[in-house]
């Protein structure tokens, strides 16, 4: 892999990793049009650890109000300021942990081609848009979580599984659709990615070391570079943009996206 290949590759995954576009959909499709040979185990990990660092970085002080409330959540047995947000992200990162476990080999032989992702990044593009025009129409939406809604956007997120869903984009429309606002839909949903990725991370770095394969860390250091910088970037880029226009961009994109890959 040269270091056009990386760089490119980073961005790619650092833009859409959290855009809820499917990062899956591009990078499975990019490399089979432009005939690029597989980036290896080590490529993978330090994307995933890249786009970790950039959503642990931009929701540091959420994360350390959260943890503390969580803790003082369980030493008085009763809910404290945002614990349910905590044990939210803890519960509803089951289905998908279990999910990943039992089907991921069937998936990585079975739902990786064109036709899947092309129909998934439209099906799941509409079913965003429907959820926030549906969002839109309610007399009030909720900036609260409970317990219903832990479980029904922790069920949507094992959909991210298949290529094209989007994990970002199935738990943002999940959360839409429960009736949380898109505030605490987008927030919600970036934090659920914190022990996904930490997960995806810990389990390619257990593959990588039964790996023989050598490690190009200059390549590497680029790609981490590039990929946290964009992350990050696109993190405050995305919730901004959303606050003042909504997900109809994102919608679109999708749609025309998955009808040139049916093209394709």
């Amino acid at each position: 892999m040269d270091i056009v290949q990386a760089i490119t590759l980073a961005f790619i995954q650092g833009l859409t990793e959290f855009l809820p576009v499917s990062s899956s959909a591009h990078l499975v499709v990019l490399p089979k049009i432009l005939d690029w040979h597989d980036q290896g185990l080590a490529f993978d990990v330090i994307l995933h650890f890249a786009t970790l660092c950039a959503v642990v970085l931009y929701y540091r002080s959420t994360l350390v109000s959260i943890g503390a409330d969580f803790f003082s959540s369980i030493a008085s047995r009763r809910m404290q300021g945002d614990s349910m947000l905590a044990w939210g992200v803890l519960l509803g990162t089951i289905p998908v942990g279990i999910t990943g476990l039992l089907f991921n080999d069937a998936i990585e032989a079975h739902l990786r081609s064109f036709q899947v992702v092309a129909s998934a990044t439209i099906f799941f593009g509409i079913l965003l848009g429907l959820s926030d025009w549906t969002n839109k129409s309610l007399d009030k939406s909720r900036d609260m979580i409970h317990g219903m809604d832990i479980f029904v956007i922790g069920c949507f997120q094992a959909l991210a599984l298949i290529p094209g869903t989007s994990r970002s984009g199935i738990t943002i429309t999940a959360a839409l659709f429960m009736g949380l606002s898109r505030g605490l839909s987008i927030k919600f949903a970036f934090l659920l990615s914190i022990p996904v990725i930490t997960l995806a991370t810990i389990l390619k770095s257990i593959d990588l070391l039964q790996s023989p394969n050598q490690i190009d860390w200059l390549i590497l250091f680029f790609s981490f570079a590039v990929a946290f910088l964009t992350s990050y970037l696109t993190i405050v880029f995305f919730i901004r943009l959303v606050e003042r226009i909504g997900f109809l961009p994102f919608v679109v994109y999708r749609i025309l996206l998955g009808a040139l890959l049916f093209l394709i």
